[in-house]
């Protein structure tokens, strides 16, 4: 393979029709490209029937267990009756395909709208649903999906950056050293707090929830990790501090029904964001060679990026300053 092509190159309209139809299904030829970026999702129109929705995991990123491991845990939820989009089963009751050098899986098309998030009703909702997927994710452990953790998401963002030089010279001094003030502080604060590990969605942000008949359908488990219970209930809190108090009451009044709740962890929100925050500017690095990468992200691995991006740092450096989200008491 030559520098200038990357694998999915090989992933042409043809190899998606001929994949979809290695599974008995008959395409119209009609196809489209979905947004995502880490793997490739395409709707493709099926004679007589509704469209399917065909994902192909990006080669190398995760392990055929890592896979499987994903597809059963969504199987799982659909089994307790929780409103996940899993992966459609062929009549051997597999998941996970393979086509040429592709791995891939298919799944019902289901319509929605992002949540709103500033309706507490729906936050309730929303905290009763995740609350019910926590009890299943506490049955048992992951043996094969690697856990949200400093290492991975803080320390390795941060050395990757630096390592390939993608922070810009006369910034680099900066960075280093406020990403390390931050993984000081990150570390010091996941070692005060006392938290349980279970299986998560791991990226429950709205873009992940589509709201239908009143209720969330959680969708795309591809980066399903162990770790706190918080990890999934942080991202549908937004705004000022008494706005995010007043919706993490709301979700918690709908979580407590099902699960009990350690207000311990809210100690781990602004380490969380923080981590993620580090962990997404080294994932664009790391696909800058994808060439779906540049041409979506213009605005990344400039020198205002960089500057922004550590202003971002500096917020976070305050923002872990200050006195984490209050318990509600009911």
């Amino acid at each position: 393979m030559s520098e200038t092509t990357h694998p999915y190159d090989a992933l042409t309209p043809d190899s998606v029709l001929d994949a979809v139809e290695s599974m008995g299904y008959y395409c119209d030829g009609r196809i489209l490209a979905l947004n995502s970026y880490e793997n490739r999702v395409y709707q493709v129109g099926i004679d007589d029937a509704q469209p399917l929705i065909a994902k192909f995991y990006r080669p190398h990123r995760w392990s055929r267990e890592q896979i499987q491991e994903e597809h059963d845990f969504c199987l799982e939820l659909v089994e307790m009756e929780l409103p996940v989009v899993p992966p459609m089963a062929d009549s051997n009751g597999t998941t996970l395909h393979q086509h040429g050098d592709f791995l891939f899986a298919l799944f019902e098309r289901r319509g929605g709208h992002a949540p709103e998030l500033d309706n507490l009703n729906n936050l309730e909702v929303m905290g009763r649903f995740m609350a019910r997927l926590h009890n299943q994710g506490y049955e048992k452990p992951f043996l094969h999906r690697p856990a949200i953790d400093i290492q991975s998401y803080g320390v390795e963002s941060m050395e990757f950056l630096l390592q390939q030089q993608f922070i810009p010279m006369e910034l680099e001094t900066a960075y280093r050293t406020l990403a390390q003030d931050l993984l000081k502080i990150v570390e010091q604060r996941f070692a005060a707090t006392r938290f349980e590990t279970l299986r998560l969605h791991g990226d429950c942000h709205p873009g992940n929830i589509l709201w239908r008949d009143d209720a969330p359908n959680f969708v795309d488990f591809d980066d399903c990790r162990s770790g706190p219970a918080i990890q999934d209930l942080w991202m549908l809190l937004s705004g000022e501090r008494p706005q995010q108090q007043v919706q993490l009451e709301a979700i918690l009044r709908g979580y407590r029904q099902f699960c009990p709740f350690n207000g311990a962890e809210l100690n781990l929100i602004e380490p969380l964001r923080t981590l993620r925050i580090m962990h997404y500017s080294a994932w664009l690095a790391r696909r800058w060679e994808d060439p779906a990468f540049p041409h979506n992200f213009p605005w990344f691995n400039t020198q205002r990026y960089w500057s922004d991006h550590i202003l971002t740092l500096r917020e976070q450096l305050a923002a872990l300053q200050e006195p984490p989200l209050e318990m509600p008491m009911f």
